[in-house]
């Protein structure tokens, strides 16, 4: 599988404090890559150091299995923040401003790119005048203009109407599907990246605490007895030898998650205590993506 972007021990340090502390992480052509973490938690800073608006501390950073930086981010995209357009000139006039920064002479992108993002239509109205859902929709467009083939997206929603979200995601799918772009998006709306992501990455105080598919998630979040105990691998053990089940997962908070036996807490939690296993708590758990972060990060999004 070809790999868009790869980063190896990823760091960056501001007044001595790591904001990026040694972060690998892959994201691979065809992603929809849901890059997930707290105010602060790193994840900004992380793809400025890749489309190379910070330099790292230490580490490396791949794109499209390349280190010449340089020339492979000619063929990414970035939309970062608050959405960066002109606000006295129409979509037409952002975009040719943008044409000309880029070197682009073909100006016949732009009626492609605006029909693309659905801003076709705008005509003389000012950027300034745009909800802030077109505002995003024109900054995509401008990340668009060079029609490159992975696109950064720092919290594309942030601040939407639900409207607004439904736009952006639908464009987002489009852009993947129908135009073959990888596209990476931070974003804190889980519920919504759910809707989007195929593979997910978790930061947390600037550390890469998971990477998992879509398809990872669903198992994690299906119906399960969470066990938290003083002993895992003892546990483990006898959930395998004496109850007779190897369908249970490890969690990242050291928790376990039992998948079967559903009905049975009452009888797991006596098999335990029997083999002097401490069980601090056993409850059924119906996860999705947002209960799952907070799990493993341990705390409040």
């Amino acid at each position: 599988m070809d790999t868009v972007l790869k980063t190896t021990e990823l760091t960056k340090v501001f007044s001595g404090k790591k904001a990026v502390d040694h972060v690998s992480m892959t994201v691979n052509r065809g992603d929809i890559y849901g890059f997930i973490g707290k105010n602060g938690a790193g994840k900004t800073t992380l793809i400025r150091m890749a489309v190379g608006l910070a330099a790292p501390s230490g580490g490396s950073i791949e794109l499209f299995g390349s280190k010449d930086l340089t020339q492979m981010r000619k063929k990414v995209g970035t939309v970062i923040e608050y959405p960066a357009v002109i606000p006295h000139m129409t979509a037409r006039q952002n975009l040719v401003a943008q044409c000309k920064l880029q070197g682009v002479k073909d100006l016949s992108v732009i009626d492609r790119i605006l029909s693309t993002v659905g801003l076709e239509s705008t005509g003389k109205k000012k950027a300034k005048n745009f909800s802030l859902g077109m505002k995003q929709r024109l900054a995509i467009a401008i990340a668009l203009i060079g029609e490159p083939d992975f696109l950064f997206l720092d919290e594309p929603t942030n601040g939407l109407d639900p409207t607004g979200i439904k736009e952006i995601r639908e464009l987002i799918q489009k852009l993947n599907h129908e135009h073959g772009i990888t596209v990476l998006i931070s974003s804190h709306i889980l519920g919504e990246l759910s809707k989007l992501a195929t593979r997910y990455g978790i930061i947390d105080k600037g550390v890469m605490i998971d990477e998992f598919t879509a398809e990872d998630l669903e198992a994690r979040c299906k119906s399960s007895l969470m066990i938290q105990v003083d002993r895992i691998p003892e546990a483990c053990s006898i959930l395998e030898n004496v109850v007779g089940t190897k369908n249970y997962t490890v969690n990242p908070d050291g928790t376990i998650s039992l998948f079967d036996h559903l009905d049975e807490a009452g009888l797991i939690n006596t098999i335990l205590a029997k083999h002097d296993i401490i069980v601090n708590s056993i409850s059924m758990s119906n996860a999705d993506l947002e209960n799952y972060f907070i799990q493993v990060t341990g705390g409040d999004r």
